[in-house]
């Protein structure tokens, strides 16, 4: 019985897709398209079939949006649909989560190659769910819901829609698990998985789904949330072909991709300069002490260094050699995850006025070297958080791209990284009292959506309203967390003083919060963001990177007896030198220096504190403008000490004018004093260069740095040459770790 083939000309989607490939790597053109005959021929007509279908997917998320339960998907808007190729590469986007446009590709592409067309099958009305990080998704809590387009018996496209899930059944509730170590502590996988037909969801997938996490009736509705967007695009690319032809439909979605690389390598010639850019970036998992599991409990920094090297000709580069190894632990990355990351990247900084698809995709080569964090290859792996990773290691492509910008002029596009979209605090619990008795709540808040962005070098950083995944940032309201989360009342959220970096421009600044157990059992809670490093390569051209995070919780507390007596609470942690925790409440304090802690468990009226993430700094701090310095410390973005000391300002509070007064005599002469200090305390770089040297000859460096560098050592032969050239050190040199 002869096969039946889905692809055009009667060809499989295999050989359409084997065929695309090899003729970009012959022609470098899109399949081969050296001339836009359409846009040539009715530029107008070209650009409102473009319009048509952007305005398409747009719409869908919209109506869509309004379907889904989960405050992550209707509160902040955490979902995007795209329309692809029937080979899978993205032709238009919708508004939305950005990062996660490419990672279906990646999906569809695993489906090709492994011959879905054939077995299970590809046939009108089917459906498909994907959340594996190793076939095309950043983290298991990225759920993606796939449909095939045809027309007649040709497969023309499909649709794409992707949702953040509140839990997925892993170890623990939420959705970036800082206890996960391996793949069985991830929770459900959805791998490519048929889960419908006839523009139905089956039966089975709804029970087993229900049945598969904390949170059913959130992944439920988000589930019918993303189909019905994907069943209007759908609609449209029907109406689409009705209204030009299926004959323009199939030139155009080939021609809007090969556009949008060339638009890209004429954005990178015209703002960037040919060259090689690189920068370093951390991150830090402490678990010896607190980890779960025996093979876990080992502290880790995680190096990231990047290199970008750009071409005369416009394409790109990109490559993490060097990267330390993978761990015991949930921040492990696959192609999909760093792929997302670098896409959502370059279409805020370079290509964000214009059409966006894998056109910009195919303009970059990239390198992701098997064995390291970036490309752990290790199917039994946890990669159910690897933004713990990528969110620090992509601030080095911020910061690579800002020297380039700097250096053609674009001044205000410079941004030298973003805060860490971290801390988002996690866990679960069952309600103990009220109407809701015995039913779960998860804790939801996704006011990581909202953080500090960096300072360019013409303003400030934007304040609480940046996410290096979401270019459409909201931290929420409070209150739609609280319906959702009840479990965990907010006691307080507002402005965390000296989270901004400093600098003559300084970072964005962000909020902190206090949130209280009530009426519930069983309570897990953790967190996770940077805290012993440096999450980035901190600010440029003299800013300062932003302060690194910590953990603050309070257990056995006597907020019952303070609530019953009207008696003050704490509201944040302004100055932890003089906690309000300390002062205001009895019980057992726990300050830890370091953000990420493996899950507690709490009880009634016990409290938590977490700070979210400002953004760094641009230019000298001394330098920036009094009237500006006065404004931080009116809207408490920094406090009288922190002025003083590092932009050299003397202020004081006028009580009758309720306002902060600057001496302008006194910090001139304060300002003098500084830059006399730095003098005094600076050493010249051969001195610094021979005493970190020493360091390292001798072993004496923390277990973490040497872990880091003993991996990266070892994993990367053009990495440890320029280590061990840099440093004088023999060509055998090794960090020994014991």
């Amino acid at each position: 019985m002869s096969r039946r083939c889905i692809g055009w000309n009667k060809k499989s989607l295999k050989e359409m897709l084997e065929e695309s490939e090899r003729v970009f790597k012959e022609t470098g053109y899109y399949c081969g398209i050296d001339k836009l005959r359409l846009k040539e021929e009715d530029p107008f007509r070209y650009e409102r079939a473009y319009a048509g279908l952007r305005g398409a997917l747009v719409s869908a998320r919209e109506t869509a949006l309004h379907i889904a339960a989960s405050p992550i998907v209707r509160e902040i808007g955490e979902l995007c649909f795209a329309l692809y190729t029937p080979e899978g590469d993205s032709i238009v986007v919708s508004t939305g989560i950005l990062v996660h446009v490419h990672t279906m590709s990646e999906a569809i592409k695993f489906m090709i190659r492994e011959n879905y067309e054939e077995d299970p099958g590809i046939n009108p009305g089917d459906i498909f769910l994907n959340n594996d990080p190793q076939c095309g998704n950043v983290h298991t809590t990225d759920v993606q819901t796939l449909i095939p387009i045809f027309w007649k018996d040709e497969l023309i496209g499909w649709a794409g829609g992707v949702t953040h899930q509140v839990d997925t059944g892993g170890i623990v509730p939420g959705h970036d698990l800082t206890s996960a170590i391996q793949r069985f502590d991830d929770g459900v996988y959805y791998t490519c998985l048929k889960i419908g037909s006839n523009d139905k969801i089956w039966k089975d997938h709804l029970i087993n789904a229900r049945r598969s996490v904390r949170t059913p009736l959130y992944w439920e509705l988000d589930e019918k949330c993303r189909l019905a967007g994907d069943l209007m695009i759908r609609d449209a690319i029907y109406k689409f072909i009705e209204r030009e032809g299926i004959d323009y439909y199939k030139q155009f979605i080939r021609e809007a991709i090969e556009e949008t690389r060339r638009i890209f390598k004429e954005r990178v010639k015209e703002r960037l300069i040919p060259g090689r850019y690189r920068a370093a970036s951390f991150f830090d998992i402490p678990s010896k002490e607190t980890a779960w599991q025996p093979r876990a409990k080992v502290d880790k920094i995680s190096n990231e260094p990047i290199e970008i090297i750009v071409k005369e000709d416009g394409s790109i580069s990109l490559s993490f050699d060097g990267a330390s190894g993978p761990g015991a632990n949930p921040m492990n990355c696959d192609k999909g995850a760093m792929e997302g990351g670098q896409w959502v990247l370059l279409t805020q900084v370079l290509i964000y006025g214009d059409k966006v698809n894998d056109g910009a995709y195919l303009a970059v080569e990239t390198d992701y070297p098997l064995g390291t964090w970036s490309n752990a290859g290790d199917p039994y792996l946890s990669y159910q958080s690897p933004w713990g990773n990528l969110i620090p290691a992509y601030t080095g492509m911020m910061k690579c791209l800002s020297y380039g910008l700097f250096s053609r002029g674009y001044r205000e596009e410079v941004i030298p990284g973003y805060g860490f979209t971290g801390d988002a605090i996690q866990g679960g619990g069952v309600y103990s009292a009220g109407p809701l008795m015995g039913q779960r709540w998860a804790l939801s808040t996704f006011e990581i959506s909202g953080q500090g962005l960096g300072a360019s070098a013409v303003r400030d950083g934007l304040d609480w309203g940046y996410a290096m995944w979401n270019p459409e940032a909201d931290l929420g309201d409070v209150e739609t967390w609280e319906l959702f989360q009840g479990g965990i009342p907010y006691l307080s959220r507002r402005v965390k003083p000296n989270n901004a970096g400093y600098g003559k421009y300084r970072g964005g600044a962000n909020y902190e919060g206090v949130a209280m157990i009530a009426n519930s059992r069983d309570v897990d809670f953790f967190g996770a963001r940077e805290g012993m490093v440096f999450h980035g390569s901190g600010g440029m051209h003299g800013g300062y990177p932003q302060p690194t995070a910590y953990r603050l919780y309070a257990k056995k507390t006597n907020m019952k007896e303070i609530i019953e007596k009207q008696k003050d609470y704490p509201l944040g942690d302004p100055d932890p030198a003089n906690g309000e925790f300390e002062r205001l409440l009895k019980g057992e304090i726990t300050r830890k220096e370091y953000c990420t802690i493996y899950p507690i468990t709490l009880e009634n009226y016990d409290l938590i504190h977490y700070a979210l993430s400002g953004g760094p700094g641009y230019g000298d701090p001394l330098e920036r403008r009094l009237d500006l310095v006065k404004q931080d410390l009116n809207d408490g973005i920094y406090t009288k000490d922190i002025v003083y000391k590092v932009y050299g300002v003397v202020a004081n509070y006028d009580e009758q004018r309720g306002e902060w007064v600057v001496d302008e005599e006194a910090t001139r002469k304060r300002r003098e004093e500084i830059r006399r200090e730095r003098k005094e305390k600076s050493v010249p770089f051969n001195e610094y260069w021979e005493r970190e040297r020493k360091k390292i000859i001798e072993g004496k460096l923390c277990d973490a740095v040497k872990i880091m560098y003993s991996e990266s050592l070892r994993l990367s032969k053009r990495w440890a040459k320029e280590f061990r050239e840099f440093w004088r050190l023999p060509e055998d040199f090794m960090v020994e770790v014991k």
